[in-house]
């Protein structure tokens, strides 16, 4: 009979090496208008899901499709304003 090893030891032995840095916390916060603006989306599509959407559905999906857009728009606007060195020549 062979038995079984459990391998937590293994597996949470680097667990101190695993956790975010600073530098990908404050990725993870910039990113988040962006994440907020996405959850808002998805439920304004769950709770389309088991009904036809209404006018009103409708107009809820438009709008939080408009503000995940904008939110891409405005981290992606941040993201190369920060990666242009220097000014115009």
């Amino acid at each position: 009979m062979e038995h079984i090893v459990t391998v937590r030891d293994a597996v949470t032995a680097f667990a101190d090496f695993m956790e975010p840095t600073n530098a990908e916390l404050d990725a993870i916060e910039q990113e988040m208008p962006v994440i907020l603006a996405d959850v808002d989306l998805l439920d304004a599509h769950i709770a389309t899901l088991d009904r036809a959407p209404s006018e009103l559905d409708e107009r809820r999906i438009r709008r939080a499709r408009r503000r995940a857009l904008a939110a891409r728009v405005t981290l992606v606007n941040r993201a190369a304003g920060a990666s242009v060195s220097g000014g115009a020549a």
